[in-house]
């Protein structure tokens, strides 16, 4: 008794010793880092209506484009891994959940023991006996069976922030699958409008083939009287093969961008429906960049990168919990006999335990010093990736809507070149004809006005494009 009593206290003791030298450490405890708030101003932001919360199918109006976002969003590779990612996030939270939760088994032991006789528990066995003149078997065998149970008393929120952080983070990948949903609608619209473009820039080059082979004829003509040599028709020759060639190096470019869309919508390469002409007067949407705080609310990424500072957050805690002790209750109910038949004698073969630990670290704790530390570095990183998150995407706006308005000039601008140089084609040849103007004329007319018509097709492209990308940088697409 009196030695039962002594380990008591020693417990007692140790407990309480282990309690006060948990003490998490200061160096670490004076490291917070507060988020200030971000905040800007532009002109170009004072309405209050944000185009991203309009639907990404009343801002794109062309039923084909429409038709392969719709074929993408089911079958595009990255989003389907990353729909797993979800998954396999949403699983962690039911694992952490499990840990908060008591653990039950089951489980049944059969064996055989045989003491040293000058041992204290061999001897004791040589002397005790079972029944009236029937002695301990030796060896003696070992049977039972029964459920056992353990849980640790969640007294400092440890487990309960563990599965709090992981509902976080399941959190954080739902609005990253919302961010690659905004991105997958850019790029297949991006690429749309760059086949679009591809296909005026084709049937441009296929226009100029005939007026240069129809200007060649002339030309010929015109050496068949003595009015030009050959040299002439060489180079009038010469233009219109390098015009020839020209198409089949769009042809590959249409090529390649049918199957950058084919990628995109997870499907082997084949041609893409499309809208023919009339590219150079399709009128972008209008881009309403709204009010600053309603950048934070639709853009994906910036709910991402805050999701992960605040699970990053919980996990700090969960850490500093590491350093006090855990309560732990453990028990086990069962049957145990040294005689399987022996089982089913109630109460003799009844086996019944109930445990309480509370424990601590004490002595080196560099593990769990270590792990605090990486928390709370990892927090830190979570506070500049957040910081960084909504400057890259108050700058893309503001890049993208200044980009829209000079772009918009500059096709206004590159509109009338080719309306003059167009026209110049007409006074060239006619000059030609009437030798007021030397072949060389209408050769650099020609390839100027080709150039020109080609500069706005490009132009409207990137007209699109940047409809498109003011779109994707105020949060749109994902909803």
């Amino acid at each position: 008794m009196l030695n039962k009593k002594m380990l008591n206290y020693v417990g007692v003791a140790l407990v309480a010793l282990t309690y006060t030298a948990c003490t998490v450490p200061t160096l670490v405890q004076k490291t917070e880092h507060k988020l200030t708030a971000v905040s800007y101003t532009d002109s170009q932001s004072a309405d209050s209506v944000n185009t991203a919360k309009v639907s990404w199918k009343d801002y794109f109006t062309d039923p084909y484009l429409i038709a392969l976002i719709d074929t993408a969003f089911k079958n595009n590779q990255e989003l389907n891994i990353t729909l797993q990612e979800m998954e396999i996030a949403r699983n962690e939270i039911m694992a952490r959940r499990g840990e908060y939760l008591p653990f039950v088994g089951y489980g049944a032991t059969a064996g055989v023991e045989k003491a040293a006789r000058y041992t204290q528990v061999g001897a004791s066995e040589a002397n005790i006996e079972i029944k009236p003149e029937r002695e301990t078997p030796e060896p003696l065998p070992n049977f039972g069976g029964g459920l056992y149970a353990r849980w640790e008393v969640d007294i400092w929120h440890k487990l309960r922030n563990a599965r709090k952080a992981a509902a976080t983070r399941y959190l954080a990948t739902v609005e990253g699958k919302n961010f690659m949903l905004t991105n997958l609608v850019a790029e297949i619209a991006r690429s749309y409008y760059e086949l679009r473009a591809l296909d005026s820039q084709l049937e441009i080059v296929r226009q100029n083939i005939e007026i240069q082979n129809n200007a060649l004829k002339i030309v010929k003509l015109e050496k068949e009287s003595t009015r030009v040599t050959e040299l002439a028709v060489r180079r009038f020759q010469a233009q219109v093969l390098n015009t020839q060639s020209l198409q089949y190096g769009i042809q590959q470019r249409i090529i390649e961008t049918e199957n950058r869309i084919n990628f995109l919508l997870g499907r082997y390469p084949q041609p893409i429906l499309r809208e023919k002409g009339n590219f150079e007067t399709l009128i972008p949407t209008l881009a309403r960049a709204g009010i600053p705080s309603q950048l934070l609310e639709n853009r994906p990424d910036i709910k991402q990168a805050e999701l992960q500072l605040e699970a990053s957050k919980i996990d700090v805690q969960v850490a500093r919990a590491n350093f006090y002790p855990s309560l732990g209750i453990s028990g086990s109910l069962g049957l145990q006999a040294f005689n399987p038949l022996y089982l089913a004698k109630m109460p003799q073969s009844l086996l019944a335990s109930m445990i309480g630990d509370l424990a601590g670290p004490l002595i080196n704790k560099n593990a769990i010093t270590a792990t605090y530390y990486n928390a709370n570095a990892k927090q830190i990183q979570a506070i500049y990736n957040y910081e960084k998150t909504v400057l890259n995407a108050y700058i893309e706006v503001v890049n993208q809507l200044s980009n829209i308005d000079n772009l918009g000039k500059s096709f206004e601008l590159k509109a009338n070149e080719v309306q003059a140089l167009t026209q110049s084609i007409t006074i060239s040849n006619n000059l030609f004809r009437s030798a007021r103007a030397d072949y060389m004329e209408v050769l650099l007319t020609q390839r100027d006005a080709l150039e020109s018509r080609f500069d706005l097709i490009e132009t409207k492209m990137q007209q699109m494009n940047a409809a498109v990308n003011i779109y994707r940088a105020m949060g749109g697409g994902w909803n």
